[in-house]
């Protein structure tokens, strides 16, 4: 091969992983609109009011993942600290000027256009430690390493889990993979560990509407806050191994709350079966996979941390998703990955994916 076609082959993209991508993000936009065309005819005029607004989504997501992909991932890592600094602004503005939904202050609003700055913390979390752990990598076979990496994230995560307990712990599970990656060490993740869960117990204590899920988790049949679970099970139940076929849905018509956002997992068994629902997690497993790849031969640590924080993500909160869409544990609100209908969900996780694609490109580069 000559030095011109080798030089060709190492600027491409991962195209399994972009192919894996598109056909949920796809797959994801078909869905929204089996379940969201019944609610969205009855309250917002028309029945492609939302599939609408996620191919608006899904058009800038992508302009998004491109620019993520093209610019050296080493200028964007010089400035993860202010980046961080600022996702805790943002994150401490939602508490004074944030849009209440479902009962919590997760949004702002700047005219028409809202956000959920727990989103944009996510995504920066991930940069900053790249950064942060790349530069103490000696410390990092200590102890001290490890508490101070952490210490960077409580702020995140406390203020996060005040309104929403679920994403604090997927920042947390994030981190957690992170850090262990970073430091090689077993035995501070214990410790870690036991007082994660001392904090979990801490914030489900503040709110009694987060106690009364555990309460309905446990009694999905008979306690009153179960009925959005039961009606999902319902819909898993009664898709079988083959489901009832695309559109046929029943619990979409008013009967599962969310049903084209948190709970589309549920009208996918509904319609597609248990086979349909396993080549969702079939494909989940292969993006995974496709990350570690790419990980494993990334120019750098900070490259390397990148990928891992991304698979971490993605990983955690489809693990949760579908956890939550089963009963498998107290309901919450966390979308399925490129397949849930939302924006700002949907654009940094593009961006993510952006960074996978602007490290596969250098690690192609570092192996020849």
């Amino acid at each position: 091969m000559t030095e011109k076609g080798i030089k060709k082959e190492h600027a491409a993209y991962d195209k399994m992983m972009l192919l894996i991508v598109f056909t949920m993000i796809v797959f994801g936009l078909i869905m929204i609109y089996s379940a969201s065309a019944y609610t969205a005819s009855l309250h917002m005029g028309s029945e492609f009011y939302y599939i609408q607004r996620q191919i608006l989504t899904v058009l800038m997501g992508t302009a998004a993942m491109v620019l993520m992909a093209s610019v050296d991932y080493h200028r964007l890592l010089k400035w993860s600290l202010p980046l961080y600094f600022l996702s805790v602004l943002l994150l401490a503005a939602v508490f004074v000027i944030g849009t209440a939904s479902h009962g919590q202050k997760r949004w702002i609003y700047i005219g028409s256009i809202g956000f959920q700055p727990s989103e944009f913390a996510k995504f920066i979390l991930i940069i900053f430690l790249a950064s942060i752990c790349s530069a103490a990598e000696p410390l990092m076979a200590k102890w001290k390493g490890v508490i101070l990496m952490f210490l960077w994230v409580m702020p995140v995560a406390a203020m996060v889990m005040v309104t929403n307990l679920s994403t604090g712990i997927i920042i947390l599970g994030i981190a957690f993979i992170m850090i262990f990656t970073a430091s090689r060490q077993f035995v501070p993740f214990f410790a870690l560990t036991g007082m994660g869960v001392g904090l979990m117990g801490i914030f489900l204590k503040l709110a009694a509407y987060r106690v009364d899920r555990i309460e309905a988790w446990l009694n999905v049949e008979t306690h009153p806050k179960g009925y959005q679970t039961r009606q999902s099970l319902y819909a898993i139940g009664s898709g079988g191994i083959f489901g009832k076929g695309y559109g046929r849905s029943i619990q979409k018509l008013a009967y599962v709350p969310e049903a084209h956002n948190d709970m589309i997992f549920s009208i996918i068994c509904e319609e597609w079966g248990l086979f349909g629902a396993s080549i969702i997690v079939l494909l989940f497993i292969l993006l995974i996979w496709r990350c570690m790849v790419i990980a494993s031969k990334a120019p750098d640590l900070e490259g390397a941390l990148l990928v891992t924080g991304a698979a971490a993500h993605i990983g955690l909160q489809m693990m949760i998703n579908i956890a939550v869409v089963t009963n498998s544990i107290p309901n919450t609100g966390i979308p399925l990955p490129f397949i849930s209908y939302g924006g700002t969900s949907l654009i940094f996780l593009m961006c993510e994916i952006g960074l996978v694609q602007n490290i596969a490109r250098h690690g192609e580069k570092c192996i020849s």
